[in-house]
């Protein structure tokens, strides 16, 4: 009973919600399009021609943006699920934390990387805390991977949780990169604590 309550609240929350509206009209697949929007228009991190890696790309519409909007970028979008094809991007089904797959981006580009994207999050277990920490060690993963592949003058963009790993996960980026950013683009749901993590030029 509990659960279906659950779901019919969040269907109601989708219907009313004007971003979803919006990303149908547009055609994207998720509302989610717009906080990557909304991150380049404030940091500036994409343009045209550049060599882009999406981390848990599902559904797909932050590699869909990016091939609409910014002609001959090559584009890698990798994720455990299944998904449509996008122009212009090599998808590949599996995890990103194996060395095999990270080896076939890599080989792909044959060159370091300009971007690392990534709006990963587990599946939540309904434990706040937890939920945080796990995806708290994703976002490190993640950077860890960005600051092996990436160009000097690269960006990388993560998703991330106010909880118990925000602390480090800052910390770390700091370490790693000269510009680190935390923010909470406008479409974000204001009853997420989901905040977003740019840095931009390795150390």
């Amino acid at each position: 009973m509990k659960k279906n309550k659950i779901s019919k609240n969040w269907i109601n929350k989708q219907k009313r919600d004007i971003y979803v509206r919006q990303s149908k009209i547009e055609g994207y697949r998720s509302r989610a399009v717009y906080k990557l929007q909304e991150i380049n228009e404030k940091f500036k991190i994409l343009k045209k021609d550049i060599f882009v890696v999406d981390l848990g790309a599902a559904p797909g519409s932050w590699s869909q943006f990016i091939s609409r909007k910014f002609k001959n970028s090559k584009i890698v979008s990798i994720d455990i699920k299944e998904m449509d094809s996008i122009n212009n991007t090599l998808q590949i089904k599996g995890d990103f934390t194996d060395e095999s797959q990270q080896k076939k981006i890599i080989d792909y580009f044959d060159d370091k990387i300009d971007v690392v994207i990534s709006d990963m999050a587990v599946n939540t277990t309904g434990n706040k805390n937890v939920d945080s920490l796990v995806t708290g060690e994703l976002c490190l993963e993640a950077l860890n991977f960005a600051c092996n592949t990436l160009k000097n003058q690269g960006c990388f963009v993560s998703k991330m949780f106010m909880g118990l790993s925000f602390n480090e996960i800052v910390v770390t980026a700091k370490k790693k990169f000269k510009e680190v950013h935390i923010f909470k683009p406008p479409s974000s749901r204001k009853d997420s604590k989901e905040n977003f993590i740019i840095c931009k030029y390795l150390r």
